[in-house]
């Protein structure tokens, strides 16, 4: 998922607005510190949600039938290629 630097930067300040609320939580560091933290997270998980995507994708292109986007059989191997991509990162 695409996420541009606004909306980025908003889900940021809405996590660290959330853990600053909760009183099970208490920072180190100042909460700006503690948004960037968030949004080096959630960049990095992004990126990697789009790395396993384009690897599933990838999958599919290679077989030796063509598979239309959309279709059942298409959707039914995107979601085994994109399962077998997390679970090699042991998720």
């Amino acid at each position: 998922m695409r996420l541009n630097p606004d909306k980025l930067n908003k889900l940021a300040h809405t996590v660290a607005d959330t853990l600053a609320e909760t009183d099970q939580v208490g920072f180190l560091e100042d909460r700006n510190t503690i948004r960037q933290e968030a949004r080096k997270a959630l960049t990095a998980l992004l990126t990697e949600e789009a790395r396993i995507d384009t690897a599933a994708r990838q999958k599919i292109a290679n077989q030796r039938k063509i598979i239309a986007e959309g279709s059942q059989e298409w959707e039914i191997l995107y979601r085994k290629y994109y399962n077998d991509e997390v679970r090699k990162l042991g998720i």
